[in-house]
């Protein structure tokens, strides 16, 4: 399997898994209205149409960056005796950058020079001492011979001890030497000085200490971030779409080829987004390689979200997920939204296209960002008080209680703040509607029984593809 096509896999299973959330929190708001005194808990539209019908905020803050970097740094035993670029500066691979003032060096190498000189005498001169006491020892009487062996060996221990001062003295003059052959240091590639590092200029994050930076001309590509609640939902292969931050009509298309696990980056988000990007907690650098630059410019901030493959442009218009509408009337759809006075209503919503790969729907006329909407359920009346999703009370002894990190979708920013935290799956939601719900027939609460072993199927595909989505990686 190729990169793109498992990146492609685990969008699929999380939109699969969207069809359960839209049922638990079905099934969620129902129980809450009949136990909390006739209160409909409603969210932004906002909120809605930034998480969609996959229950996550699915944008990354990125910036434009060179694909690779080449640093140098400045050797502290010497000082720049000429630098020869500026920042901003195009360089040459082979182009000089700084020239070190090689007048110590020169100095050292024959103070050096000298030094090997006297040591390698030294060395001579023992070499002849061992001589004359190996011929005085073989004339010498029994009595003396065991001192004679201890002249001897000691003058040999010295003699290694001086090879061995030899070797160092040489491995200096050979540094020497090659610090005053490269004196001029050069540019290993084509590009542009980013930073120099001279007390006058720096880096502009100030993180790089490298003496000068120099960034490759060429393609760019994205650096993102990623939380570590969400860094699982992300895989080497998957495809992106990359928007401007500035005219919404600019979108690039990318790759995810390298997720750094490895490294972290700060928390700060310097960009207005939240969710997956940051989360205060630990955040994850992400690459990603665009199929074309144009119309980028070096250092610019941008979002990314992953590209599920749909063909639909939702660039107008609101997109919500499609069960936050009532369609039981095919030619009166509405959402359930807070009145001005706070008070439910039923409101009418003219609907455009639908995507049937994220599960969303547009809706362009009746509902704006700043409204707030109530999940539908049977139990729903007009006139009903409203409150904020945030402000719901938790429902204990609820059966089959999902935490959300191990929901199918996207670590904590799933199902948690706003959303449920308590969930029950598809075939309990079933059996509840058709037990409680007196308006089904005696035909259709046995079809919605009998679909119970199907729904654990379902259920358990889901959990499956969260499984294979978590082992997805690229080839």
């Amino acid at each position: 399997m190729n990169r793109k096509k498992a990146g492609i896999l685990v969008l699929i299973i999380a939109a699969a898994g969207a069809l359960t959330v839209g049922v638990i929190r079905m099934h969620a708001a129902k129980n809450k209205t009949e136990n909390t005194g006739e209160t409909a808990y409603v969210d932004l539209v906002s909120n809605l149409a930034d998480t969609g019908s996959l229950g996550s905020n699915n944008y990354y803050a990125g910036t434009v960056e060179t694909q690779e970097t080449w640093s140098v740094n400045k050797n502290t035993d010497a000082e720049v005796k000429d630098l020869k670029v500026a920042v901003g500066q195009e360089v040459k691979k082979g182009d000089a950058l700084f020239t070190y003032d090689t007048t110590k060096y020169q100095q050292d190498l024959e103070q050096a020079n000298i030094d090997l000189q006297r040591l390698n005498n030294e060395y001579t001169s023992m070499g002849q001492t061992i001589s004359q006491l190996t011929k005085e020892k073989a004339s010498a009487s029994a009595s003396e011979q065991a001192d004679y062996t201890i002249r001897i060996q000691e003058q040999q221990l010295s003699q290694q001890q001086k090879q061995l001062d030899i070797q160092s003295k040489q491995q200096d003059i050979r540094k020497l030497q090659d610090n005053i052959n490269n004196a001029t240091v050069t540019s290993q590639m084509d590009g542009v000085v980013k930073s120099i590092n001279d007390g006058t200029s720096a880096s502009p994050d100030g993180t790089d200490t490298s003496y000068i930076t120099i960034i490759k001309t060429g393609d760019y590509r994205v650096k993102g971030t990623v939380n570590e609640q969400n860094v699982g939902t992300l895989s080497e292969g998957t495809p992106v779409i990359v928007h401007s931050r500035v005219d919404d009509s600019k979108t690039w298309k990318g790759t995810i080829n390298k997720i750094d696990t490895e490294n972290t980056v700060s928390s700060n988000n310097d960009y207005g987004y939240s969710g997956a990007s940051s989360s205060g907690g630990t955040n994850y650098p992400f690459y990603v390689e665009l199929e074309n630059s144009d119309g980028l410019m070096l250092g610019q901030h941008v979002y990314m979200q992953t590209d599920t493959g749909s063909k639909v442009d939702k660039s107008k218009g609101i997109w919500i997920g499609s069960y936050m509408v009532d369609q039981s009337d095919a030619k009166h759809p509405f959402v359930w939204a807070a009145g001005k006075n706070g008070k439910l209503e039923k409101r009418e919503v003219k609907l455009g296209e639908s995507d049937d790969t994220t599960g969303e729907v547009q809706i362009t006329e009746g509902i704006t960002m700043e409204d707030s909407l109530a999940i539908p359920s049977p139990d729903l009346k007009e006139g009903m008080a409203t409150a904020p999703m945030s402000e719901m009370p938790s429902e204990s002894g609820t059966e089959g209680v999902m935490s959300s990190s191990s929901s199918p979708l996207s670590g904590n920013d799933v199902i948690s703040g706003s959303y449920y935290e308590d969930t029950i799956s598809s075939s309990e939601y079933r059996e509840t509607e058709s037990s409680n719900n007196p308006e089904l027939s005696a035909e259709q609460q046995e079809a919605a029984q009998g679909s119970e072993g199907g729904s654990e199927g379902y259920a358990d595909s889901t959990d499956g593809g969260q499984a294979a989505g978590g082992a997805v990686t690229a080839d």
